[in-house]
């Protein structure tokens, strides 16, 4: 039955069936399935297995390459799973060679062909990159890479970026196996593709290996490094692989083309400047441990171990004020532009305070670093940079105050950064360049004196409105505006506006009239025998009965 049903797939359709078919064949959207699949089904969270099921021979690909990568985190720590993971990521090729094969029918149109050689060559390059036979797999993720290139630039934005991120993915596997292969100048690239973040999934511990290998080899030359016009000696293998890259880091940072890749840059050179100084400080200890046992006393004097953990930590100090300034910057860009959406909250004031909040602390950190102590060049470099940065956090806590109208208390602050910013002016003449990175302060004395003009004449306008208001409420008693504070020296006087005297009329409700309207409606019995009656008996009969006689 299945070679039956692989035969009729082969077969060219008839003219019946060409009838039945879309102009340009048949299609299946390869990568964007493989994409949308391992999203929707665990890979966004490295859960390999949960993406093992099927859909036709595609997802019995993706099945056995997702299988691989499974067992490649496993293999970690069970190296006996890697021929298993071999077997799989095997299996995974020669399932995608059978989709190639189907999609050479004739009914299958060009895009999806293109598509199929693209994943079958990744797949193949895959196994061989893992056999380590580097010229293989580099042909094979070259001819992957030009496919994709290619589809990239023939079809939409939406499908071209899933191409182009594809072939994102392949490229340091490329410069990987053309390092291996004898390119020297393939480690550059490769580095560079680390700092900006590439190299995911199966790469990133093999760049991190290839790195520090390169580094390490280049580390044999390092003996010492000169700080502070002090030269010390570098004998932690992390340390020297560290200061050796942290060049690489710097300018990978000032090349950065978006705050995003900037931010990633900074969180890179920080988290490896950590591990470096947390090994120095185990050396430290056993240092301390080792003149504890030969009762040696302190000579007061920094030993360069010592130093060097100042130095690292200089370092460290000195990427997070940079990164914090950075964030400062974006921040401040984006305070002086328009809200588009008044239901998305925008940056605030408060959140520039906070920043430059960090960044005092860690100048504060700096001029307490061991060994620094009496260099009275950086602890004024250090109280300069403090200066600095006071400024710019008293103008932002002086605009927080703009915003809920204070002018007063905003004023003050105003001066006081022109204050700050006069005396780095005058203090920074002596430095030279050396402080040549820091913010320029004349721009700042510039905004505030624009902002100083611009509160005074808001701060004016509001006086003058509550002039008017004052007066336009001075002839109400005081029972009318008991919601507004004012002093009104007329209220302490003898004659104090406090009620309305004499009070105003004011309506009441009155009693209510009631009109009988159904009299009108109402027909009486006749009386006209009663009124003869009376009528008979004359003046006689009327005077009986005043006097009762009739009675």
């Amino acid at each position: 039955m299945a070679s039956d049903k692989q035969n009729e797939v082969k077969v060219p359709p008839s003219d019946e069936n060409k009838e039945n078919l879309p102009d340009g064949g048949l299609g299946l959207e390869i990568l964007q399935i493989i994409k949308e699949s391992q999203q929707q089904h665990g890979l966004r969270h490295g859960d390999y297995q949960r993406y093992r099921y099927l859909l036709l021979v595609l997802m019995e690909a993706e099945r056995a390459w997702s299988y691989a990568m499974q067992l490649k985190q496993e293999a970690n720590t069970e190296p006996r799973k890697r021929f298993h993971l071999m077997a799989r990521l095997r299996k995974a090729a020669k399932h995608s060679e059978k989709l190639e094969k189907l999609c050479e029918s004739p009914r299958v149109d060009a895009k999806t062909k293109l598509e199929a050689q693209a994943y079958t060559a990744y797949l193949t390059g895959m196994v061989d990159f893992e056999l380590q036979e580097w010229k293989l797999a580099m042909e094979a993720f070259n001819k992957c890479k030009t496919i994709y290139e290619k589809l990239a630039s023939a079809f939409t934005e939406e499908l071209a970026v899933l191409y182009r991120q594809r072939v994102d993915e392949i490229s340091p596997n490329i410069r990987y196996c053309a390092y291996n292969i004898g390119d020297q100048n393939a480690i550059n690239d490769l580095m560079q593709m680390r700092l900006t973040g590439g190299g995911g999934g199966m790469m990133a511990e093999k760049l991190e290996a290839l790195i520090t290998q390169a580094r390490t080899k280049q580390a044999a030359t390092m003996s010492e490094v000169e700080w502070r016009g002090r030269s010390v000696p570098v004998k932690i293998d992390k340390a020297r692989i560290f200061l050796l890259g942290l060049a690489d880091n710097e300018a990978a940072i000032a090349q950065a083309s978006n705050e995003e890749t900037k931010e990633h840059l900074y969180e890179t050179l920080l988290a490896e400047c950590r591990d470096t100084i947390q090994a120095v400080r185990e050396e430290l200890k056993s240092e301390a441990k080792q003149r504890e046992r030969s009762s040696e006393g302190d000579s007061g004097k920094v030993s360069n171990l010592q130093f060097l953990h100042s130095y690292l930590t200089y370092i460290k100090l000195c990427t997070l004020v940079k990164r914090n300034e950075s964030m400062a910057h974006t921040l401040q860009a984006k305070l002086k532009e328009p809200e588009s959406d008044e239901n998305k909250r925008g940056p605030r004031p408060q959140d520039l305070i906070r920043l430059y909040d960090i960044i005092l602390q860690s100048l504060a950190e700096l001029s307490t670093l061991q060994g620094l102590e009496d260099d009275h060049t950086f602890q004024k470099e250090v109280s300069l940079k403090t200066l600095v940065y006071k400024a710019y956090r008293c103008f932002f806590i002086a605009q927080s105050y703009v915003l809920v109208k204070k002018w007063s208390e905003a004023l003050v602050l105003y001066e006081r950064v022109l204050k700050y910013a006069k005396e780095v002016q005058s203090k920074a003449k002596s430095f030279n360049n050396s402080l040549k990175d820091l913010p320029d302060v004349q721009e700042l004395i510039a905004e505030v004196n624009a902002e100083k003009y611009s509160l005074q004449a808001a701060s004016r306008s509001w006086v003058r409105a509550v002039a008017a208001h004052c007066r336009s409420s001075s002839s109400q008693p005081l029972c009318d505006r008991l919601e507004t504070f004012r002093l009104d020296p007329a209220l302490v006087g003898k004659q104090p506006n406090l009620v309305h005297f004499p009070p105003e009329f004011q309506p009441i409700p009155c009693k209510p009239l009631f009109f009988d309207l159904a009299l009108n409606h109402v027909a009486f019995p006749p009386l006209d025998d009663k009124v003869e009656q009376k009528g008979k008996g004359g003046l006689t009969g009327y005077i009986k009965g005043i006097f009762g006689f009739g009675s």
